[in-house]
């Protein structure tokens, strides 16, 4: 199975940190052209930086994904600097929850709504013309083994990635025979600075999540970067629709 993409364009959301900027990093190391998407500019323009220092070729480009406007820049950009776009991996998202269901409020809502399915469809939405044109692509969505299943005090969140994997079944249906694939990537707990900032005050808590996944310990962002890099390749060519858990066995308890 080849995991070379030399001389093709991949965009990455959210990629100015965890698991957007390892993948952004492993996209360029793979030999693509690399558009990193962010609201975040110094985390976005590092990742560029990283990937530059490695020899690969990146730029940044601001976006907050719930603004259309925002969205089609970033595709404007990608297609005025390299003249192409054969693979997207829509990775932006919050996760800002504290409470039971009823202890959630309307701002919360619309915040991880808006984020997590609003940009995830707006993404597409401006994509997918581009990815017709040039006969083929594909695209990887960020949802989460919370889209597989139940995720308490997590109901807004758990919500809106089921939603993700809606849009991303729906749309693979709709665009099989056009040589586009498109698939999510569903990660259970992963080693990011949001995970840090979670669970570094409270050891126990960090205990907790290694001790649900089967395997022992919890995932990385490397790990969570190969699959998306699978999903992208020939490898996966046959593969479209799919919620890909990534998850040291959580979800098959």
């Amino acid at each position: 199975m080849s995991m070379k993409f030399s001389g093709r364009v991949a965009l990455v959301t959210g990629g100015a940190a965890g698991i957007g900027r390892a993948t952004a990093l492993a996209f360029a190391g793979a030999g693509l052209q690399v558009v990193v998407a962010d609201l975040d500019a110094p985390g976005g323009e590092a990742t560029v930086s990283l990937i530059r220092e490695a020899g690969g070729e990146a730029i940044f480009v601001a976006c907050n994904v719930t603004l259309d406007a925002d969205v089609k820049h970033v595709i404007a950009r990608t297609l005025e600097v390299y003249g192409r776009l054969d693979y997207a991996f829509n990775n932006a998202g919050i996760e800002i929850e504290q409470g039971r269901l009823a202890e959630g409020s309307e701002a919360e809502f619309d915040a991880i709504m808006g984020v997590n399915v609003k940009g995830v469809w707006l993404c597409m939405k401006h994509q997918l013309p581009v990815l017709l044109a040039q006969g083929g692509g594909a695209i990887v969505n960020t949802a989460s083994v919370a889209g597989l299943g139940a995720a308490p005090k997590m109901s807004i969140y758990s919500a809106s990635k089921h939603a993700v994997i809606g849009l991303t079944k729906s749309a693979a249906i709709e665009y099989a025979k056009k040589q586009i694939r498109v698939n999510a990537v569903c990660p259970a707990v992963i080693d990011t600075d949001m995970f840090r900032r979670a669970y570094e005050a409270d050891p126990r808590k960090a205990e907790f999540a290694a001790a649900m996944h089967p395997v022992g310990r919890i995932g990385t962002v490397e790990e969570i970067a190969s699959a998306v890099l699978y999903l992208c390749s020939d490898g996966a060519a046959f593969t479209t629709g799919q919620a890909l858990a990534v998850d040291g066995g959580a979800t098959a308890i």
